[in-house]
């Protein structure tokens, strides 16, 4: 896994491009590690999440090493495959964002597949943009399995009921047309242009105020489901923080001197 920081924007890029960035222990570890990082790092803004390589975003779980680890078929032979074993699910909710504690955007830049627990991946990001050549697919049921790495909590909420319960239930593959007309992604590209579209998205985004981003991502993603009296509730208690903030004086003072303004995320 490689991390690049640049003007904001955390780029972090699945590296296993010759097993279509399949996450293994080492990744799934890495992510679960990187998360709060990125989160407590006052010079990130935003992450750019993206797969090595034409092929893939991710493929999901690497199952032929991941499998025989969690059933006990193999014994780990190294401190992290030793992690993934005694802390199985607490990684696999770190590395793929089930919960709702990581606040700064996150932008997917998708190539080829994202299957699996790579789609359930790209589903903890905000905003998608992906290749013409992309699919998307949860495959589990068809291995005996459920995607219970965000998908069942989260798709129905993105892209309804029924279109939801069709990839979920029939393991549907889903083009990236098709993924466009549900909202699942905001932009279908040419593969060439894909990064650089997410980048300059990301960009855009790191030009905001690094708390009213934060506290915009919290009051929407804790309200999501709730009734509509409890989701102003939250929505308020955002804007009283980012109301008392300096940016929120920075922002207005900027705008009438006509200059950029300087946050501070204070």
């Amino acid at each position: 896994m490689r991390v690049q920081t640049e003007a904001g924007v955390a780029q972090v890029t699945l590296t296993r491009p010759e097993k279509l960035n399949a996450l293994n222990a080492e990744m799934m570890v890495g992510l679960a590690e990187l998360w709060p990082r990125l989160a407590d790092d006052p010079d990130v803004r935003v992450v750019l999440l993206t797969g090595d390589g034409e092929r893939a975003f991710s493929s999901g779980a690497d199952l032929g090493s991941l499998a025989p680890l969690a059933t006990g078929a193999v014994l780990p032979q190294t401190a992290v495959e030793y992690r993934w074993v005694t802390e199985h699910q607490a990684i696999v909710d770190g590395a793929l964002l089930r919960g709702t504690g990581f606040t700064k955007p996150v932008v997917a830049a998708v190539k080829g597949l994202a299957v699996a627990a790579g789609f359930e991946l790209m589903l903890a990001s905000d905003i998608r943009i992906a290749s013409d050549q992309a699919f998307f697919q949860l495959t589990e049921v068809k291995r005996g399995l459920i995607p219970s790495g965000g998908s069942m909590a989260r798709l129905p909420r993105q892209i309804g009921w029924a279109n939801a319960m069709e990839m979920i239930l029939a393991a549907e593959r889903i083009d990236a047309m098709r993924a466009l007309s549900m909202g699942l992604v905001n932009r279908v590209v040419s593969s060439k242009d894909v990064l650089p579209v997410a980048q300059d998205m990301a960009r855009r985004i790191a030009e905001g105020a690094p708390l009213a981003l934060t506290k915009a991502k919290e009051a929407v993603v804790r309200g999501s489901g709730l009734d509509l009296d409890a989701a102003f509730a939250i929505e308020k208690t955002c804007q009283d923080v980012v109301m008392a903030s300096e940016d929120a004086r920075e922002g207005p003072l900027a705008f009438m001197e006509r200059r950029a303004p300087r946050f501070t995320g204070k």
